[in-house]
């Protein structure tokens, strides 16, 4: 196997193509794993990694764990609801703390842009980005890469249509990266109020999703961030699911083998409808059980037999 060449998986934007496809291959050769009767390997035995997560997450972190177990790695995952963080601890501190511990690696989610790269300064620990604020989500971008490889037994020249909440959506901002460097053609949807200035840089924008998810061999949705919202963004989420919500008229203006991806938590009946989310072309919860290949793949490549 070709060594990996990087500590740190902190974003997408600074990995090579090659570095996608080595993640990748390594994904779909360690998924066979999971279909095992007894899923354990100890291709990790002796180390030790922090799950350090300062959002909610159920689909990441989860699987970040079993994933760790798989590989038989020993693990500490901590809510800062219930740690020193409510008592006024800094993340440098907290770091700095658990790296007295000596873990070989850190798993952080946080709502600040940045926290995992401000850690890779600091830190001696290897370090993995699950998410910062509005900036990026590489594992995420990486399943949803190796589902769309998976069904389509490609990427390069996939139309890919995304849309949603542009705005606050990491999720997007890591698949317009990786896309792009797998050759892929992307076209982003949203209202003019969720679209960041200077975006149609990186891809053609439209506000018809008609438009949008024409002809389009992928179609992913974004939730509606309500969370990170402190305006009006659109009339009313009726409203929204009228003009952007993914429905199955609207999904029969994409090609027949469509693939429909969705990061979650879903909004039923806001981005998407039930019955395109439980429809034959969703492979949302295919997305779940590549998540865990995805973060098993990472996780040996930087801390086993993939590190030069």
């Amino acid at each position: 196997m070709k060594a990996f060449p990087h500590r740190h998986l902190l974003g997408i934007e600074p990995l090579e193509a090659s570095d996608i496809q080595t993640i990748l291959d390594t994904a779909d050769g360690l998924k066979e794993v999971l279909d095992r009767p007894i899923k354990k390997v100890p291709a990790l035995r002796g180390k030790t990694v922090v799950n350090l997560f300062y959002e909610a997450s159920t689909r990441t972190r989860s699987s970040f764990e079993i994933a760790q177990k798989v590989l038989s790695a020993d693990s500490l995952s901590i809510a800062t609801a219930t740690s020193s963080v409510t008592k006024g601890e800094t993340l440098l501190d907290t770091a700095k703390n658990l790296e007295a511990m000596n873990p070989d690696m850190i798993v952080i989610r946080h709502q600040a842009s940045g926290a995992p790269h401000f850690l890779a300064r600091h830190c001696r620990s290897a370090i993995v980005n699950a998410g910062d604020g509005a900036h990026e989500h590489p594992t995420q971008a990486l399943l949803d890469a190796l589902t769309l490889r998976q069904k389509k037994g490609r990427l390069k020249g996939l139309r890919v249509a995304i849309v949603g909440d542009l705005l606050h959506s990491r999720v997007a901002r890591s698949n317009l990266w990786l896309l792009a460097k797998m050759g892929a053609q992307v076209v982003l949807c949203a209202p003019p109020t969720l679209v960041p200035a200077g975006i149609e840089a990186l891809a053609p924008v439209t506000y018809s999703i008609d438009e949008a998810v024409e002809g389009a061999d992928a179609i992913m949705m974004l939730r509606i961030q309500l969370e990170r919202m402190g305006g009006g963004f659109f009339p009313s989420l009726r409203e929204y699911h009228k003009r952007f919500g993914l429905t199955l008229e609207r999904v029969r203006r994409a090609k027949k083998d469509v693939v429909i991806l969705h990061p979650g938590p879903m909004n039923r009946g806001v981005e998407i409808a039930s019955e395109v989310a439980d429809g034959p072309d969703s492979e949302i919860l295919d997305q779940v059980t590549n998540g865990v290949a995805v973060r098993m793949a990472v996780l040996y490549l930087l801390l086993g037999g993939g590190r030069e």
